[in-house]
């Protein structure tokens, strides 16, 4: 059908649907998901986790406390960070470092984004002076770098970091090749303190003294990595 325009064409409007309209209407504004950021106010309650720190390098351990808030808290987006760090110790030598390093780190907590980081550069951080074995025969290249070790495992357990494990076929095959290697051992030493056979080397991976000679290839009872392949 063909309208004849009379008038002259001062303006125009678009013609929306309908149903359009009454969906733009009854939509609800969804709430507002807190981010972590340096405004956040600390509750007067926070969740915590205390890790004891013992070194061949003092006498008395150190006990690091990380405390935890929960943001959007009863809601899908509830989501726990870290949010300060305290180190406590009854060896005074290093207090004055530890106690920067500790603000530090909760400044960068507090501050937001990914902290992740956090972890990998405190592990990287050498003595120069020579790390030290933890027992099981994790090597640790300083202090700094088991203050880092910790902060990585509580990223972990709270679900900032992914826990990359063994899958079920590789354990398997780590605890074969370590059941063969201690069948063939013959000399057990009753008093070795690591998990380990002594005679086993630095693992290049993980940093454990754990790899062994298994059919003339060098495998780590640890993480399972083998030159082999």
């Amino acid at each position: 059908m063909t309208n004849k325009i009379t008038q002259p064409i001062v303006g125009y409007k678009v013609k929306k649907d309908e149903v359009e309209e009454v969906k733009t209407v009854d939509k609800k504004p969804t709430a507002e998901i807190i981010q972590m950021h340096e405004s956040v106010q600390r509750p007067e309650m926070l969740l915590g986790s205390t890790y004891k720190i013992k070194t061949p390098l003092s006498e008395h351990a150190l006990y690091m406390t990380i405390n935890d808030i929960i943001l959007n808290k009863g809601t899908e987006h509830e989501q726990r960070r870290p949010f300060e760090v305290f180190v406590n110790s009854k060896n005074m030598d290093h207090f004055m470092w530890v106690l920067a390093l500790t603000r530090v780190i909760s400044a960068v907590f507090r501050k937001g984004g990914d902290c992740t980081f956090l972890a990998e550069e405190l592990q990287a951080v050498f003595d120069p002076k020579g790390g030290y074995f933890k027992p099981g025969g994790k090597y640790m290249p300083s202090l700094v770098a088991e203050i880092g070790y910790v902060i990585e495992k509580h990223f972990k357990i709270i679900g900032l970091l992914k826990d990359d494990g063994l899958d079920e076929h590789q354990q398997k095959l780590v605890d074969e090749k370590r059941a063969e290697y201690e069948a063939r051992e013959t000399d057990n030493n009753s008093h070795s303190t690591s998990d380990f056979p002594d005679t086993a080397q630095m693992c290049a991976k993980c940093m454990t003294k754990a790899a062994i000679l298994m059919d003339g290839c060098m495998t780590c009872l640890s993480c399972g990595d083998s030159k082999c392949g």
